[in-house]
């Protein structure tokens, strides 16, 4: 089966615009992921709250993963706070594997993003954690946790969010997509 490298963001001091912060948050989202990934039987290994970014690329080279998957919310330029909107799933551009992952995520996020056209999947080659990841990855910007109606959306949605990622996963992999048991 395959093995994952789940990371979610370490920023800490980036603040919710209604309360929290982005570590938090996406730490959120990864807990609720958990439970799909163990129902598809995707091995997965996370990254830690205490880690920087530099120990977290090194752990998840540490082992031959098949993915790297980076969970993170955005913020808009100072001179922009509060007006930009929407999920942004970058890859990096020479991947055509990180690109495959990016693209199914967009879609996946255009189906319970409230404005679909607002879903981008954009090549880029300066995010050190799709640079530096020896596995094919993709950064996830689930939406922008400067914007009210984002951040509100973003924590109103956290199992939503979990199980668009899963799918994800499951049709990168080729895998079926299966819910939790219930307990």
């Amino acid at each position: 089966m395959p093995r994952i490298y789940l990371s979610p963001s370490l920023q800490e001091y980036n603040t919710y615009i209604n309360g929290g912060t982005e570590e938090q948050v996406t730490n959120e989202i990864a807990d609720a992921m958990e439970p799909y990934l163990m129902a598809m039987g995707i091995e997965f290994v996370r990254n830690r709250p205490e880690m920087t970014l530099g120990e977290a690329i090194a752990d998840s080279n540490s082992e031959g993963f098949d993915f790297h998957l980076a969970i993170h919310s955005n913020a808009a330029p100072e001179s922009m706070a509060g007006m930009l909107t929407g999920p942004d799933v970058y890859y990096f551009a020479s991947s055509p594997y990180g690109r495959e992952m990016a693209e199914i995520i967009a879609d996946e996020f255009r189906t319970i993003y409230p404005n679909p056209e607002k879903v981008d999947a954009v090549p880029t080659t300066t995010l050190r954690e799709l640079r530096r990841t020896n596995a094919p990855s993709a950064l996830v910007e689930v939406a922008y946790h400067d914007n009210p109606q984002d951040a509100a959306w973003i924590k109103e949605n956290i199992q939503l969010i979990a199980a668009a990622l899963s799918r994800s996963l499951a049709r990168y992999f080729g895998i079926p997509f299966a819910e939790p048991a219930v307990e």
